[in-house]
């Protein structure tokens, strides 16, 4: 059942850091003047926001799983 799960919440991770890195990157161009520098710093934002919903994704379904078992 768990496998299902993260199945399920992964694109949704995917997603979150597609769309942090698309934002971050848009917000940093007005203030740079070169692409390399935005780019950096909106990858790291992207790479954050993945493991951020990863690790809260792999803890919200152990809790419910075994919430939910017990």
């Amino acid at each position: 059942m768990n496998a299902g799960l993260y199945l399920i919440f992964l694109p949704f991770a995917l997603i979150a850091a597609i769309m942090a890195y698309l934002i971050t990157y848009n917000e940093y161009m007005h203030h740079y003047t070169t692409k390399k520098e935005p780019r950096k710093m909106a990858l790291e934002s992207a790479i954050f926001t993945l493991i951020f919903f990863t690790v809260m994704g792999v803890f919200i379904i152990y809790a419910l799983t075994n919430w939910i078992e017990k």
